[in-house]
């Protein structure tokens, strides 16, 4: 007569964490087979499946150019003067948010030539 996978998950269940660590080196030795291992590929699998696919553009220091970047901010957001003014003022600050990592690239590019400092997140 087999055990179905519930009477074992029911056996084990009822050990100590001692005897679950015993049980379960003494299936990697019979077997040959590590338990770390197993979790390896499917972690790498796992990252690449939740490739980052939008990003956010943050300000984080504005630099000596502080005109350059503001200028900067109103071309690639649209925003008045005051409003980009403002923006660049409280820096640490988002620019633009879920965008493709295209134009994030694009956007940090432009706000390192005019001086500041920028991370995509």
């Amino acid at each position: 007569m087999a055990l179905s996978n519930e009477d074992i998950i029911n056996a084990v269940s009822e050990m100590s964490v001692m005897q679950v660590v015993e049980l379960i080196q003494a299936m990697e030795e019979k077997f040959g087979v590590s338990a770390a291992a197993a979790a390896g590929p499917a972690a790498a699998v796992a990252a690449v499946a939740e490739e980052q696919t939008e990003f956010n553009v943050v300000l984080t220091e504005t630099g000596e150019k502080k005109v350059n970047v503001i200028k900067a901010v109103r071309e690639l957001t649209g925003l008045g003067l005051k409003e980009a003014k403002a923006l660049v003022d409280g820096a640490p600050g988002t620019i633009k948010e879920g965008v493709s990592k295209d134009e994030a690239e694009a956007a940090k590019k432009t706000l390192e030539e005019a001086g500041a400092k920028v991370e995509l997140k």
